[in-house]
């Protein structure tokens, strides 16, 4: 009995689960009916945005895309040859609603009065600068491949792109084997206000011109700010502008810090090259003594004759200008004949050494050679001695010893058989006599006054084989 009791309820609470569960499907499906009828019953409406600001509410995007496609076909005939595109990007967030409500009107009047027409271009940076936009990415690599050749000859630099590891320059004499650039270089899409737009030779003007880098110039003495400004093609205003401290009438202080905007190029073209060059071996000078010629004589017994080598070099040059230079080989092509000179150490007192010395005791000039008192002083006079001594300034012999009407009073000549004479003038007296061989430094008189003289002194002349020379200059 109990058993079937068992079996009784059992099946009792299995057809109460089935009788729950169909209920519960059956109120899910109806659910669902009307959840998916109220669904078709929605509109999508687009919410429409330029540079993120709500302009207002659209039911198709078609509209904003014919507003933007006549914007920019107003403009097509401004920019012909350019892809046209908005300044500002347009976004769309769509909705659904029971009961739209839009603004087309709203939407299109705004988009027409406030959209800004740019041009699809290809910005060309260098390194941190922006040089400019370019029409196509073509465009703006032409600028730096023009660059390029103002320091490669561009048939050198064809080959290299190529693939060719050193191709010679016309001279046949280097071999450029590589052209790199300074800075990194990147070329990439831009959207661009059409004002600011280059053409390829614009943009090589622009990077031949260089970007102003701001830097600190040191004042030196005597510097106003107007010479600052000119050394770096400045307008004073806009030396003040970079230094707002100061004003036109500012006093600058020797070495004061004053800014100023330097031109510095945006990059550089680096070349490697190796070069080969003829050049010239210099020849040395050898000396030899020899009694046969009196000492101050000399005498080439073999002229010298510069050699020759060829000489590689690894080159590398920036912007143009050798910046790095390395021998790699060198080989002689013809050998320096050094140059022998003969020099004479003969002595003899009738000939001269060659060098003169002082011909006084002590002294100094106090009148030179040159005009003076309406004519021509013919050489120096010396005075303030410690004792009147004269003495021959080198060794030679007496061509002339005596008093002379012409002025000199007691005159001595001396000739040191070297094309050098000497003349003593004023003499108080006298020592040596015509014909006589006179040492170098010998007493040949007493300092005195005679002829033509306003005190104690000498007068002394030099001449080289006749020719008038400053005595003061041979000491």
């Amino acid at each position: 009995m109990k058993i079937q009791a068992l079996h009784k309820e059992t099946k009792r609470r299995r057809n109460k689960w089935f009788t729950t569960a169909a209920a519960a499907l059956a109120g899910f499906a109806l659910s669902f009916q009307v959840v998916q009828a109220a669904e078709d019953d929605l509109d999508t409406v687009y919410h429409v945005y330029m540079d993120g600001e709500s302009v207002g509410t659209v039911a198709d995007k078609q509209t904003v895309d014919e507003t933007v496609d006549k914007v920019l076909a107003e403009h097509a005939d401004d920019y012909k040859g350019y892809s046209l595109t908005t300044g500002e990007e347009i976004s769309f967030v769509p909705e659904k609603v029971f009961e739209p409500v839009t603004e087309e009107k709203q939407v299109v009047k705004t988009l027409e009065d406030e959209l800004t027409v740019n041009i699809d271009a290809f910005q060309l940076v260098i390194g941190d600068e922006k040089l400019g936009f370019f029409k196509s990415e073509q465009a703006a690599k032409q600028v730096l491949t023009s660059y390029k050749e103002r320091f490669v000859d561009a048939e050198v630099l064809k080959k290299l792109a190529d693939g060719e590891s050193e191709v010679p320059t016309n001279d046949g004499k280097t071999l450029v084997t590589g052209v790199e650039l300074s800075e990194d270089v990147k070329v990439s899409e831009a959207k661009a206000d059409p004002d600011d737009m280059l053409s390829e030779k614009q943009g090589l003007k622009q990077l031949e011109k260089g970007t102003l880098k701001d830097t600190v110039h040191s004042v030196n003495e005597g510097e106003v700010l107007g010479e600052i400004a000119g050394k770096y093609d400045m307008d004073i205003d806009d030396l003040l502008e970079l230094n707002p401290e100061l004003t036109e009438e500012s006093v600058l202080q020797i070495d004061q810090d004053i800014h100023v905007a330097k031109r510095e190029p945006y990059l550089q073209v680096i070349v490697s090259e190796e070069t080969e060059k003829e050049e010239a071996i210099p020849y040395e000078k050898e000396v030899k003594e020899s009694d046969s010629l009196y000492k101050g004589e000399s005498e080439v017994k073999q002229e010298g004759e510069e050699g020759s080598k060829q000489v590689r070099y690894a080159v590398k040059k920036v912007n143009g200008q050798v910046s790095e230079q390395k021998m790699l080989e060198e080989t002689t092509t013809k050998e320096p004949t050094d140059e022998i000179v003969v020099k004479g150490t003969k002595v003899e007192t009738s000939h001269g050494s060659g060098s003169l010395q002082w011909p006084a005791v002590g002294g100094t000039i106090t009148s030179q050679m040159g005009h003076r008192w309406g004519k021509q002083h013919k050489g120096i006079d010396i005075a303030g001695v410690s004792n009147r001594s004269i003495l021959a300034a080198d060794n030679g012999v007496v061509v002339s010893a005596g008093f002379n009407s012409g002025g000199y009073g007691n005159k001595v000549v001396i000739d040191h058989q070297n094309g050098y004479r000497t003349v003593y003038a004023h003499l108080a007296s006298i020592r040596v006599k015509t014909g006589q061989t006179v040492a170098k430094g010998s007493k040949i008189g007493v300092m005195g006054s005679t002829g033509d003289s306003t005190g104690v002194h000498l007068h002394f002349e030099v001449y080289k084989n006749g020719a008038l020379q400053n005595p003061a200059n041979l000491f």
